[in-house]
């Protein structure tokens, strides 16, 4: 079973979110809103793959992500960006960042996630 990590800086979606997931068999082991809270979560949890919201308060989840991947110990989890907003307004960016992809947070589901890791 896949184990995930999800960083938002929402309460109600991260609710939302881990309800939805573990409903479809992805094992939430984990929630973070801050970058902090995230490099502490990996550390401590090991999730298989991390969920990043691209608007996370203060922070830009872009710089997080290179954050996660460069300080994380061992290896870094998959990452995969998450946002309200449309992939193109962030193609660029998501392109020269270490993730695997992006999803609507609209489309988010346990099947989309296996997609965007079957194609790694």
């Amino acid at each position: 079973m896949l184990r995930c990590l999800i960083v938002d800086d929402s309460p109600r979606f991260l609710d939302a979110a881990r309800g939805l997931l573990e409903r479809e068999g992805i094992a939430v082991v984990g929630v973070a809103s801050t970058s902090t809270e995230a490099l502490q979560r990996i550390e401590d949890l090991r999730p298989d793959l991390t969920l990043l919201d691209i608007d996370l308060g203060d922070e830009s989840g872009f710089d997080v992500a290179s954050r996660l991947h460069r300080e994380a110990s061992l290896d870094p989890p998959q990452l995969i960006l998450i946002s309200t907003h449309d992939e193109l307004d962030y193609a660029d960016l998501i392109e020269a960042s270490p993730v695997i992809g992006f999803l609507s947070k609209s489309a988010l589901s346990a099947d989309a996630i296996r997609d965007l890791l079957s194609r790694r």
